[in-house]
Parts: structure tokens; sequence; C-alpha cells
């Protein structure tokens, strides 16, 4: 069912992108002339004055090794938040295409859309947070382009089932967009190695979460060739800063690092997830296979503020659909873990923030 040709946009099909000498140039040069750059220097260090790499090719055979895949199936954005928004610009007619996503979920997906003015068709969750995939077959209509799932989903914290999401891209003749932000988080395998056999399968990964470079924005798109390929041509052409590449090459050299500090943030989950269970405010803790939980709560508003009040920062999701309750809560360092469950403790036994915060503190 999937012909990319049909669902692309006319105008991006025809659209000839911004070309810099830069990206055409091919070989060795020491003098470079093309950029009206500032050949003196740069005030914030050398080599800032030039323009990076538009296609961030060096990036891109390090992640292609890493990841087993080719270069040429990988877009490096500005946080994968640039490749959704990308995605709606090449595939939906705005005012016309709608998309479909499933809350709860992460909400760029709706907030890109809104940008983009493409429609948003809900298709909830079931109140186990698994995806309801013939719900989703049944509502594609003939201008839904993109499917968004995420997995790990957030703010949920639990993977979505395979073979469900591959249903939905068998059935579908648009985009399914399998953001796996968290993946590295989660024992599942990556819906990566399905793009060969299913081209209309774009996965989203970052930088932003295991690998701790929030900072540095950085996020990537893996998917079929000529999927990239349309990403490449619509991107402005110099969407990652110098710097960020640079920086991530470096830090992907630290991957035993990553993979400590992976294992660390699981083990805090766990322990997490427990000693939350016991206490009196706390109705579920849901399974998580992200660096965060889904805390169902007595009083989600009420107890976000006295964190707030403690100096905590938490983030309230009572208002989203199916998480009525409920409160998302980072997995932190052990002391940080530490003194979240102080305060929760002392607001379970009523004692105020005003006095939680100098007990913390060694204060009295």
């Amino acid at each position: 069912m999937f012909d990319l040709n049909q669902i692309v946009r006319p105008n991006i099909a025809r659209l000839k992108p911004y070309s810099s000498a830069r990206s055409e140039f091919e070989g060795e040069a020491e003098i470079f002339l093309d950029a009206n750059e500032n050949a003196f220097g740069s005030p914030a260090g050398p080599g800032y004055n030039r323009y990076p790499d538009p296609l961030q090719r060096e990036l891109k055979e390090r992640i292609a090794a890493m990841r087993n895949v080719r270069p040429e199936n990988i877009f490096i954005g500005n946080g994968s938040d640039e490749a959704i928004d990308l995605l709606f610009r090449i595939f939906c007619e705005p005012g016309r295409d709608e998309c479909i996503i499933c809350p709860p979920t992460y909400g760029m997906y709706r907030v890109s859309a809104d940008i983009n003015d493409v429609a948003v068709k809900e298709v909830p969750l079931r109140d186990d947070f698994s995806l309801h995939a013939e719900e989703v077959l049944r509502s594609l209509g003939q201008q839904t382009k993109i499917v968004f799932v995420c997995s790990p989903n957030n703010p949920t914290g639990n993977v979505m089932d395979r073979e469900v999401i591959m249903r939905i891209a068998q059935n579908f003749g648009g985009i399914v967009v399998v953001d796996e932000a968290y993946a590295e988080f989660a024992e599942a395998e990556s819906l990566m190695a399905s793009i060969a056999s299913h081209p209309s399968i774009v996965v989203l990964r970052t930088f932003s979460k295991a690998w701790g470079m929030a900072g540095l924005r950085v996020g990537m798109a893996f998917a079929d060739d000529a999927i990239i390929e349309l990403m490449n041509r619509v991107k402005p052409p110099y969407n990652v800063s110098g710097i960020a590449q640079r920086a991530v090459l470096e830090a992907l050299r630290s991957d035993k690092q990553i993979d400590q500090w992976i294992k660390q943030a699981i083990s805090e989950r766990e322990r997490l997830a427990i000693e939350l269970s016991g206490l009196a405010m706390v109705e579920t803790v849901y399974p998580s296979d992200a660096n965060f939980l889904l805390v169902k709560t007595s009083d989600a508003a009420g107890i976000y503020k006295e964190l707030i009040r403690s100096g905590i920062v938490v983030r309230d999701r009572s208002r989203v659909l199916l998480c009525e309750g409920c409160l998302r809560i980072t997995v932190g360092t052990p002391e940080e873990n530490d003194q979240l469950l102080e305060s929760l403790r002392s607001i379970c036994t009523g004692i105020s923030a005003d006095e939680v915060l100098p007990i913390l503190l060694g204060g009295i």
C-alpha cells in the first residue's frame, strides 16, 4: 500500500533545495572563499568562523557504525522535534491533511501539527496503555498521512507491542513514526531493523536522554533513503551547529560511561518504584521502560505544589487523558531520589514544606 510518491506534497517533490558550495564541494581544500564567512577568525574560538558540515557526514558515519545502518538512512536534526516538524511539512498539506496520535503521548506531536495547520485525530490508548491497533486502522482516512507511536511512551513509560506497530504499518499507506527517545532504558528491540522491509517506518532517536546531551539539541531520524533525502532537501542548510557536531562526536567515545549511567538509572528506577509504592499518598506506580515513573496519587496537584515549595520539580500530568491523578517523576541521582522520598514522606505526615526544607538541608 505504501507509495512515497503518492503521499509526498507535490511542492516538496518539486523543491530545489538551497545548495551551498560547501555541500557541493568534494575533495581537499585549504582556502574557503565561498560562504562570505569572517576569514580572520572568531572570538569564540578556532573554527567557529566557518559554517559546519551541512550534512553532518562524520557524525553520520559514526552513528551508522554504532547502529548498523547506512549513513544514507540517517537524518540529524536540531533535536528530534525538528524531524517531527519536517515530516509534517513534507507529507501533510496544511488545512487539508491529518495525523493520528494515541494519547496520552508526547505533546509535541500535537503542537507541531497545530503549527503546520494539520488536523489531529486522537485514538486513545487502552486502559493498560497499550496501542489499540484496530481502532487506529478504523480511524484512517484518505487525508491521514502520519501515525505517531511513542515507545517507550511518554508519559506512561511502557514499550508498545512491536507486532501491533507492524500491523499498523502493513495496513497504512502513510508514514508511521516510531519515537524511541527512551529506548536505551528498555530491553525491547528497536524498530530500526524494520526500515529495510517497511519503508514507511521512521524511527526517531535522541541524544537528549540516555546520552545526557539535552543542552546540545541533537536528534536523529532513521528511515528509508528516499525519506531521508526529502528531509535533507527541506531542512535549513546548517541546521546542526559545529559545536554540537563536535561535542557529540567526542561524547560517542564514552559509550562505556553511558552504559554505566543507564544501568544506574534503571536500578534507581526500580528502587524508586518500590519506595514510592509504600507511601500512603501513592495509589499506583506504573511499570516503566524509560527513565521516569508515572505515579497515580491521591492529590497530584497538591503534592506537586508541596514539592515545588521544597525545591523539587516533577511533572503534573493529572489533566492528561488516562493520567488522572498522576505525576511523572524523572529518575534522578540516588541523592536526588532520597531527597524526593524524604519530602514525600514529610508531606504524608503533614509536615509543611517550609519545615521540610531546613530538615533536608540539616538546618535543624
